[in-house]
């Protein structure tokens, strides 16, 4: 019998390969603003982040962060301050994780 086949997807800021249901899509609309997609059916140009608060952080740059997030590169957009804002506002009700070691994952 085959096994049905998952999409996989990349998540921006740590780069981890997970099934695409297990990741939570932000998308640039057409008209240009950036906003996370909980559905993954948006028209638009998406980008994939974990489920966890560092992630997110690390991917939209931190209110404070570079012009040029993972986050932004990979929507190829620059995200305005009000944009980064509402994005962290959105990563506070994710959990927090330790971070995991990439070495740990090969043995």
């Amino acid at each position: 019998m085959r096994r049905k086949h998952t999409p996989q997807r990349t998540c921006v800021a740590c780069r981890r390969v997970r099934p695409k249901r297990e990741l939570i899509r932000v998308v640039r609309a057409p008209d240009g603003k950036v906003t996370v997609d909980e559905t993954g059916k948006a028209h638009g140009r998406g980008a994939y982040l974990c489920r966890d608060r560092t992630c997110w952080e690390k991917g939209v740059g931190g209110i404070r962060g570079t012009a040029s997030s993972p986050l932004a590169h990979s929507l190829k957009v620059t995200l305005s301050e009000a944009d980064r804002v509402a994005l962290l506002d959105y990563a506070r009700q994710l959990p927090t994780t330790a971070p995991q070691d990439p070495k740990a994952r090969e043995s």
